[in-house]
């Protein structure tokens, strides 16, 4: 049963090299048997605060713990974690069997239990009949399969994965999260990922953490951070967006109206100050037709259009004067081509207003 404490605790932590703020006043609950993914683009300090937790790193100023202990000051083999990382860090002389038992080798436990200790994480990364290969002998993947085996065998309360899945191709790389969503599933632990694959975030995780340059700029369900996001920077870090200047002239009970320069919006939202505000609609939530409760937007003329195929990726040219750029995800069996005018419409419940 997960505890109630949480597995992994940051409290106003700070990571400083020098002059450069990789971690800035960060704070992060993780919860105990949670698959939580540390989201962002490079340099946005998300290895820095996984090397924090490991031990690999100690924080400038801050709190760190771990189901409730402070282990800010610990090194990295007096806290209950392990780490997998993305070159997978594996001894080149060593078979994948004695790569598994090394950790255990090393505590000095004793012959009789590493032997079924390590048999088991073989098996649960389905490695039967490979432990006697060198890593030259393994492709990518089952390099990737011993990584995991080698953290698990030590029963970690929390899994580190620096990420594991980079170097794999694509049609790897969505296997390996398949198995590695089950096996977090099938064991309970918590799983902290770092990723700078927003796909491979949504795919995967109970809960994401945008980070940038060394901030947070939202957490939460994969399905709000996308469909909800509370910055300017998560709207388009998180797949395409196409955000619209607006001004907020009037509020009453049923949310705001909006001015843009495609005309007014009515928007049921209630939350907003009046001023200036930046619309964000995802590609897919623009139609080429009204749906119900649905509001007229713009007219544009197609200019590009590219099969991808589950959709058609439109570029189109909107606005009075036809300057400003728009993508619209249609239905692939869509009759489309360039230099087709299009009406487009948007749903207002779709449509998320940040702050200007």
């Amino acid at each position: 049963m997960p505890s109630s404490v949480p597995a992994v605790g940051l409290h106003r932590i700070t990571k400083r090299f020098g002059d450069v703020v990789a971690v800035d006043t960060v704070d992060l609950e993780i919860a105990d048997g949670e698959f939580f993914a540390l989201l962002g683009p490079s340099g946005c300090g998300k290895t820095t605060t996984l090397r924090l937790i490991a031990g690999l790193e100690f924080p400038t100023t801050g709190r760190l713990r771990i189901f409730g202990d402070e282990v800010g000051t610990l090194p990295p083999n007096r806290r209950p974690v392990n780490t997998v990382f993305q070159n997978y860090a594996l001894f080149p002389h060593m078979t994948a069997e004695e790569n598994v038992a090394f950790g255990l080798r090393m505590r000095k436990v004793s012959k009789a239990e590493i032997e079924p200790r390590v048999r088991d994480a073989i098996a649960l990364v389905h490695m039967e009949g490979m432990e006697q290969r060198r890593p030259d002998q393994l492709s990518g993947g089952q390099q990737q399969r011993v990584a995991l085996a080698r953290a698990l065998v030590n029963s970690p309360k929390v899994l580190l994965l620096d990420e594991p899945l980079g170097a794999l191709d694509l049609n790897l790389r969505r296997q390996m999260q398949e198995e590695l969503l089950h096996l977090q599933r099938h064991l309970g632990t918590t799983f902290v990922h770092v990723t700078h694959d927003q796909d491979e975030a949504m795919n995967m995780a109970d809960t994401i953490v945008v980070l940038n340059e060394g901030r947070v700029e939202d957490q939460g369900p994969p399905a709000r951070i996308y469909l909800k996001p509370a910055t300017r920077f998560v709207a388009t870090f998180m797949g395409d967006s196409n955000l619209v200047e607006g001004t907020v002239t009037r509020r009453d009970d049923h949310g705001v109206t909006v001015a843009t320069v495609f005309g007014a919006l009515e928007l049921p939202v209630r939350d907003l100050p009046e001023g200036r505000v930046i619309l964000s609609l995802r590609p897919e939530q623009i139609a080429p037709a009204p749906g119900d409760g649905f509001a007229a937007l713009c007219e544009g003329v197609v200019r590009e259009c590219h099969f991808s195929g589950t959709h058609i990726r439109c570029r189109l040219m909107v606005g009075r004067d036809g300057d400003r750029e728009f993508q619209v995800n249609l239905p692939a069996r869509t009759a489309v081509r360039p230099g087709d005018r299009l009406s487009l419409y948007v749903d207002p419940a779709d449509v998320v207003a940040l702050a200007g």
